[in-house]
């Protein structure tokens, strides 16, 4: 085992809320924040679960926001609070020992998708100077790096729905190898445009309940058909617990454990047997000397697809050996935010653990029987334990768990 990894900050943008403060009460309610989205209409599916009143402006200052695209400015607004809740100044660290290490499934799509019909129907001398570093997909971590003169090193990780989680594990590896002393990590993700609901639709992938969007997010509910795509980011800030003791700063939870697979089965498709799912968490739970006996609580990818959810169940019923560990998806809150989505979950794997209660999961009224998990629905519930698991899988089988333990 390498160093101890402390998680000292978290910013959090997501559907329920810009920031921590109003993220997590929302949460706590346990009801959905889709709806309906008029630039949505007419297509097959036109609900989601969208940033509220989210002012790039105001979040990233008048000169920068025009020059970002919207999952740029989700990451940036992030890590400004997650910087500042660890207690540190950019103005007066050490640049070269602070990494980034961001995950985004798709990169700026809203440019893309903006520019690409201008350059259909104005012509090419119309298209945007700023298209390609506002769309490519480095560019949340890069433009991060130059927000927060971060100059250690600077990845950028897509891994599908898994890519926030799996930067954190590659984080917290750049701190046990000596390349970083703190390291800005977490995944952003903005699709919620015409042309991705349009082609997760099209894969079948959506719930239809577009007459009820509050009510279309149910993972592990036996009526789910589906999930809702959201939008977002969560960032952590990781340091070695020496260095945060160090410096003085305050832990919020230990990164103890992360575990990295594939499934090498299908392009979209879950293992059914969930043999990768399972060697992750078993991977992680190796890497943090632990078993499954000490988890005390999941915080599951839960997207409430018929197929995830079946074999994810599968993998924690038989890690949980009969146990009635406490599950949780914040996704019937949030929607699914793709590869910002393990991230904002493992911040709330986080807060969970600070403030010692578990969000329920939004829409459940009949647990699939099949599902056979203590699942947490209509109120928060206290958690006694110690240690959280938090999973994410993404499109192409690749699987991350990581393990928070209590400071």
């Amino acid at each position: 085992m390498g160093a101890a990894v402390a998680v000292t900050g978290i910013g959090l943008v997501t559907s329920a809320g810009v920031g921590v403060s109003r993220s997590w009460p929302v949460l706590l309610t346990g009801v959905s924040t889709a709806a309906s989205l008029a630039e949505l209409a007419g297509l097959p599916v036109t609900l989601g679960c969208q940033v509220p009143r989210f002012d790039p402006a105001e979040a990233v200052g008048p000169r920068r926001a025009w020059r970002l695209d919207r999952h740029v400015q989700f990451a940036v607004t992030a890590a400004r609070e997650a910087v500042t809740d660890a207690g540190l100044d950019p103005d007066g660290w050490a640049g070269d020992r602070v990494a980034v290490v961001l995950g985004n499934g798709g990169g700026g799509t809203t440019t893309w998708e903006r520019e690409h019909a201008t350059f259909l129907n104005a012509g090419a001398d119309k298209v945007s100077p700023l298209a390609l570093p506002m769309s490519l997909p480095n560019m949340a971590a890069a433009q991060l790096g130059i927000d927060l003169r971060a100059r250690g090193p600077n990845l950028s990780v897509a891994t599908a729905c898994a890519s926030g989680a799996t930067a954190i594990a590659v984080g917290r590896d750049l701190l046990r190898s000596g390349a970083a002393d703190v390291v800005l990590t977490g995944g952003t993700e903005a699709l919620l445009t015409p042309y991705n609901v349009a082609a997760f639709a099209r894969a079948g992938a959506l719930s239809r309940r577009n007459d009820r969007p509050a009510a279309a997010s149910r993972p592990f509910d036996a009526e789910r058909d589906g999930f809702v795509l959201g939008e977002g980011a969560g960032i952590l800030v990781l340091e070695t617990v020496a260095h945060a003791r160090s410096r003085g700063a305050h832990v919020w939870a230990r990164l103890a454990g992360c575990g990295l697979t594939s499934d090498a089965f299908h392009v979209t498709a879950p293992d059914p047997d969930g043999a990768g799912a399972t060697a992750a968490i078993r991977t992680a739970l190796d890497d943090a000397a632990m078993s499954a006996l000490d988890i005390d609580h999941v915080n599951a990818h839960g997207t409430s697809t018929p197929l995830n959810d079946a074999a994810e169940a599968r993998v924690l019923r038989d890690m949980t050996q009969g146990r009635a560990v406490p599950v949780t998806s914040l996704k019937g809150v949030l929607g699914h935010a793709l590869g910002a989505a393990g991230a904002i979950e493992a911040a709330g794997a986080v807060l969970s653990l600070r403030e010692s209660l578990i969000p329920p999961t939004a829409n459940v009224t009949r647990v699939d029987p099949a599902v056979d998990l203590d699942i947490v629905t209509g109120v928060p519930r206290v958690l006694t334990g110690d240690t959280v698991l938090s999973t994410s899988f993404g499109f192409g089988g690749q699987n991350a768990a990581l393990i928070f333990t209590r400071p």
